[in-house]
């Protein structure tokens, strides 16, 4: 009988861009995916939604983690200019995890012949030990979700284990991105994997516990081939040993006469020939014993062995992917370096017209200038220096100083710079 087995894996997400790839190959927003041919996406209508998520996963994120984004925006007020970052910014450049990846499947031949609400049950006494043993609630769920579209089965839940922590620097809770908080390393990974074992044979299902380990390293099909063949080795030794005896026997039987003395009521039975017959029992016990263990441990290796050439497949499939978005990601990055260095000269090209409005606007429009001046701000769209070269010499200087905070030496050093052209800015905003 084959055995099938109970998989469990934790994928870090590190970084926003990561987390945007993984939500589209997990939502299917691609028309192909040539790098993983096995996705039949006339059969993605068939998935299965465990927590659905309407919208692309960084929009989902922002939502999730808004008062930790809000805290954040908060502190970035009082930030100095040099080291002020944007939300995603701060996350990406942390050493934190901005998601985990559970990834929750079995063996391929655990789901023949299931039904899709089998799966369904199954999918949810896994979810049952994402929120009961893993400890994530509801709402740090960003999405989950199982593919039938694929060759085997398989739950992606992604989380965001966004917790509030002590800072012992400023003695106050703030919000932060913890995956130790829920699996703190690779020993406690394994505790949960055995859990997550017991969890579902608890409910019937016919698994065994993964191969420990398997996550850090990968054992060879060769490898149990290796084994095989010297286990086939210790029987064919036994087998010699056995039909040594019964040679051994046989010739004894030719050669001896009055092998067997036969009276009324007894056998009397030479001793060397004797003595051959119960090595030849001996043997053949020994070979008869050592049959149904070794035949238990072929059909178990062959079960590892079958699981991990499973594994092997679906592991190049990744590695074809993470290659195709590497390339995508590059990709993205110089067209990403084109528009931001766009960006860039909108920003100064927006940073004149605003003090133009402010110079030469009348009252109302200076009003709502000075609005949208204080909205860039909040948003780290403009530091202070850019305040102070769009408002100096204005009629709105002092209000927009005041509300940067701005340093009174340079309210000091103004004069009157109506006709100030941007572009020849000596201010010097270094000190």
């Amino acid at each position: 009988m084959e055995l099938n087995y109970a998989i469990f894996r934790s994928e870090p997400i590190m970084t926003i861009p990561d987390l945007a790839q993984i939500g589209s190959h997990n939502k299917r927003e691609k028309k192909a995916y040539q790098s993983n041919p096995n996705i039949k996406l006339e059969l993605t209508k068939n998935n299965i939604e465990l927590v659905p998520l309407n919208v692309k996963y960084v929009k989902g994120f922002d939502e999730l983690t808004k008062e930790y984004k809000k805290e954040h925006d908060e502190r970035m007020k009082t930030e100095r200019a040099d080291r002020k970052k944007r939300y995603h910014e701060m996350l990406n450049s942390s050493k934190n995890v901005v998601a985990d990846e559970l990834v929750m499947t079995a063996s391929h031949n655990f789901f023949k012949d299931m039904s899709r609400e089998q799966i369904k049950d199954w999918a949810d006494t896994c979810m049952e030990f994402v929120y009961n043993d893993l400890g994530y609630k509801k709402e740090q769920i960003l999405h989950a979700t199982v593919h039938l579209d694929e060759e085997t089965p398989h739950i992606h839940c992604v989380v965001v284990p966004l917790v509030k922590k002590l800072d012992k620097r400023t003695n106050t809770e703030r919000y932060t991105i913890s995956k130790k908080q829920y699996i703190k390393d690779k020993i406690q990974l394994s505790h949960l994997q055995d859990l997550y074992h017991k969890r579902l044979t608890e409910r019937g299902y016919d698994l065994e516990r993964g191969i420990k380990g398997s996550d850090n390293k990968h054992i060879k099909i060769k490898e149990y081939k290796q084994l095989t063949k010297k286990l086939n080795h210790e029987l064919n030794v036994k087998n010699d040993r056995f039909d040594k005896a019964m040679n051994d026997f046989e010739e004894k039987m030719k050669t001896t006469k009055q092998t067997f003395i036969v009276d009324k009521d007894f056998v009397k039975v030479r001793k060397d020939t004797f003595e051959s017959m119960n090595n030849v029992i001996s043997e053949s016990k020994k070979v008869m014993e050592l049959q149904p263990k070794l035949q238990t441990i072929f059909n178990e290796v062959d079960s590892y062995a079958n699981s991990y050439k499973s594994l092997e497949k679906e592991n190049q499939k990744y590695k074809k992917e993470v290659s195709k978005l590497e390339t995508e990601n590059k990709e993205l990055k110089d067209e990403n370096r084109s528009l931001m260095y766009r960006l860039n000269e909108l920003f100064q090209l927006l940073k004149k017209f605003l003090r133009k409005l402010l110079q030469r606007g009348n009252d109302y429009t200076k009003d709502e200038t000075a609005e949208v001046v204080k909205d860039c701000y909040d948003n780290s769209e403009f530091d202070m220096g850019d305040v102070i070269r769009i408002s100096k010499g204005t009629t709105k200087q002092d209000e927009l100083f005041e509300y940067v905070e701005a340093p009174d030496y340079y309210k000091e050093r103004v004069r009157d710079y109506d006709e100030y052209d941007y572009d020849k800015d000596d201010f010097d905003l270094s000190r």
